[in-house]
């Protein structure tokens, strides 16, 4: 164990009151500030979904200060599987005495809503990581599950079965509401069954936690390629102005759009990859611009999305 074992039989009740329960931690709450206010939405309700360190600090205190670095560092590497809460006892008195904090540094890890091990003093990193392992592996079972769930549900979704993807999220958005991956991927699930309207529905209420989620990224980028209009009859005008002359790059870019949209992704970016490569700068980046596009539509792990990166990078770099 470490240099002093709490006993983790202590109640918690911050004020007499219970705010809202908040559904589930984000990537945004990874590390994160908290006060007595809070700490039941940050520490307690969100236990139940991954095990949370608190750490009570304070600002003149030297061995916080060598300890509170090397916290963020692992658990930042622990990718999820672990969140760090820290707490300053000057500014949160009555919690530290409800907690019955009597040194710092001093963490708490809290899993399922109960605190469940700690330690006080500064502890050399291997010791922390032994540390933060063991309340992993011994409490990280729901963030385990979560992630196996996401990557079934993503690689259903990868095989167009749509249905089944959406049952997986689902389950995902039932333990953890605020879940980026599941949130985006529900939305894709719901294009690919040609049901627009309800990935505009759930994309339309994203948390402001979310708003710069590179998976929610990805599947309003997506929505946006599903929601432009197929027209056969431009297709074929378009691809006669580009036969026709070659440096008409705007009639090959909106080509590109047009064919992306009716499903022929291989062509389209065969035509922004002619455009980058004739002329990078034109129009103000507009073909790399555009194709980025398409890569946060089709996602990082499809094949052309993979390809495509190769093909840029041999481009820009050549």
């Amino acid at each position: 164990m470490t240099n002093q074992t709490f006993s983790m039989g202590t109640s918690f009740n911050a004020g007499g009151t219970t705010p809202a329960p908040e559904t589930g931690p984000s990537a945004a709450q990874l590390i994160k500030e908290s006060d007595t206010a809070n700490f039941m939405t940050d520490v307690i309700e969100a236990s139940k979904s991954v095990p949370v360190l608190v750490d009570f600090w304070a600002p003149w205190c030297g061995p916080c200060k060598q300890l509170g670095p090397l916290l963020e560092k692992i658990v930042t590497e622990a990718g999820g599987k672990v969140r760090l809460v820290k707490v300053d006892i000057d500014a949160n008195q009555q919690l530290a005495q409800q907690m019955r904090i009597q040194s710092i540094p001093a963490v708490f890890a809290f899993a399922d809503g109960q605190p469940v091990d700690g330690f006080m003093g500064a502890l050399p990193e291997s010791e922390l990581r032994t540390f933060i392992d063991k309340i992993v592996s011994s409490h990280g079972g729901q963030a385990e599950q979560v992630e196996k769930a996401l990557e079934a549900a993503e690689a259903a979704l990868e095989a167009e079965a749509a249905d089944e993807a959406m049952a997986m999220f689902e389950q995902v958005l039932q333990l953890e509401p605020e879940n980026g991956r599941a949130i985006a991927g529900m939305a894709k699930a719901f294009i690919a069954v040609d049901n627009l309207e309800g990935a505009r529905e759930l994309l339309a209420v994203i948390p402001p936690a979310l708003v710069n989620d590179a998976h929610v990224s990805g599947a309003l980028a997506a929505l946006t390629v599903a929601e432009t209009p197929v027209d056969d009859g431009e297709i074929t005008r378009l691809n006669e102005a580009v036969a026709a002359d070659e440096t008409d790059f705007q009639s090959r870019l909106d080509l590109s759009v047009a064919l992306n949209a009716a499903g022929q992704e291989e062509a389209a970016l065969d035509h922004l990859m002619w455009l980058i490569e004739k002329d990078r700068a034109w129009n103000d980046d507009a073909a790399r611009k555009q194709l980025l596009v398409f890569f946060e539509a089709w996602g990082p792990t499809h094949e052309l999305t993979l390809s495509g990166r190769r093909r840029l990078s041999s481009i820009l770099f050549a």
